[in-house]
């Protein structure tokens, strides 16, 4: 029997932080964690759109337990201050699903010189979980789930001599970097969880063709013919953003889902969710180690799992 959002336990006394969850699938990743028990902080960058998406949710599930917080993860700045409003409201934080993202985008920077779509899908989502792995080492059952895409596998590691792409910039060539370092990301913090013995799980989720207005806001911000294409296939042949998130849902919550594991619809990009296998360049360790230091350069943050551990955050 295929798994569904019924199959979630009780979630009750857990805080979840969602980001990109005023719409498509952290919207609807948002609304099942709610629906069983879980507190949810919504961290968005247009906190209006969600705080009507909030009384949407509170719509169909009347004693949703869900808090907005500003978050643009295109700006460390904003991070750092996203960062420290959860932690002073939150000791403990038992989820973090990091699926905020943008995808084949004009060439811009972030408000830090980032390529945008590394510095939005990766970068932004990395300096978070460090600054909030003390409250996820804290609840001695944290778990991390990074969003990845099928796009990973047209994606080549990130450059540590040119990780933002200077004169080398394609929109899909920075999405497919962008979502190879998410998967990445993901496998090294696993690692090094596993390695300091941390009761901290790191899991990676990639949701199908589904139809969450990504795909619209890239056609109309680049009005590419490529993207174009996508935006008009997803809406004929897409999944819907429920269906989408259910592997998102099911790697940060199905108490069977263990640390390492990847989540995806059972056809590649449509059906259930389940549990595929992680293969060839998806595990090697070089560039998964060297996105690691990239990525602390270039935040400037050091994401030292070994060190949280034996202090107990």
């Amino acid at each position: 029997m295929a798994w569904t959002a019924a199959d979630l336990p009780d979630l009750s006394g857990r805080v979840a932080v969602v980001t990109g969850a005023n719409s498509g699938l952290g919207l609807e990743v948002t609304r099942e964690l709610a629906r069983h028990g879980a507190t949810v902080v919504m961290a968005v960058r247009d906190t209006a759109k969600a705080e009507r998406a909030a009384a949407e949710i509170r719509d169909d599930v009347p004693d949703a337990a869900l808090e907005v917080r500003a978050l643009d993860l295109a700006s460390l700045d904003s991070v750092r201050t996203a960062a420290e409003a959860v932690l002073a409201d939150h000791d403990r934080l038992h989820i973090l699903v990091n699926n905020a993202g943008v995808m084949a985008v004009p060439e811009r920077r972030t408000a830090d010189g980032f390529e945008m779509q590394l510095g939005t899908n990766h970068l932004g989502h990395f300096a978070l979980t460090a600054l909030l792995a003390p409250a996820l080492v804290r609840s001695v059952a944290g778990r991390v789930v990074t969003v990845t895409s099928t796009a990973r596998h047209a994606g080549r590691p990130v450059d540590p001599s040119n990780p933002h792409l200077h004169g080398r910039y394609g929109p899909w060539t920075a999405y497919g970097q962008s979502k190879l370092a998410n998967l990445h990301f993901a496998v090294e913090l696993h690692r090094r969880l596993q390695a300091a013995g941390a009761p901290v799980a790191s899991l990676v989720a990639h949701p199908g063709f589904a139809n969450t207005g990504l795909q619209a806001t890239s056609a109309a911000e680049s009005g590419g013919r490529s993207e174009r294409f996508f935006h008009a296939a997803v809406q004929r042949v897409g999944m819907s953003a429920s269906d989408g998130a259910l592997p998102l849902l099911r790697a940060a919550a199905d108490p069977a889902a263990r640390s390492g594991q990847l989540y995806a619809p059972r056809f590649v990009n449509w059906g259930p969710p389940v549990r595929r296998p992680l293969l060839g360049r998806s595990t090697a360790e070089g560039p998964a180690r060297a996105l690691w230091e990239i990525s602390e350069r270039e935040t400037g943050t050091t994401f030292d799992v070994a060190a949280l551990t034996a202090s107990g955050a």
